[in-house]
């Protein structure tokens, strides 16, 4: 799979999860956010706070579940985002929360499945 393909991937998978997120009351505030080497896919504010929302986007078939992909040390980076996010528009104190929604691209199928409050973020 060329770089060209994988992104065209990514990004209608981005833009299906905002979709998606839209259909359930969600505001998108941001996609693609980067401070220096950290990115939020997507910044949405809920009805119950606000949401950052990692996006993982596959064609079919897959191997492995492809939330297995957010491991630990990808969930270090997203919290890391989040914080300097937080600090930047000066939202300390909002209630957060850490999504993922996957989207599986199979032939003229596409699956879209949200898991909110897919994991906590620990900070030391």
């Amino acid at each position: 799979m060329n770089v060209q393909h994988t992104s065209r991937i990514g990004e209608a998978g981005e833009q299906m999860a905002c979709d998606f997120l839209q259909s359930r009351g969600h505001q998108i505030l941001d996609r693609n956010w980067r401070s220096g080497h950290l990115e939020l896919d997507i910044v949405s504010e809920g009805p119950d706070g606000l949401h950052f929302v990692e996006v993982k986007a596959r064609t079919a078939p897959v191997t492995t579940a492809v939330t297995d992909q957010v491991n630990p040390i990808k969930q270090k980076r997203i919290s890391a985002a989040a914080l300097q996010y937080l600090n930047k528009k000066q939202l300390i104190g909002q209630e957060v929360f850490f999504d993922i929604v996957t989207v599986l691209f199979d032939g003229k199928a596409t699956k879209v499945r949200y898991f909110p409050q897919a994991w906590i973020p620990m900070y030391a």
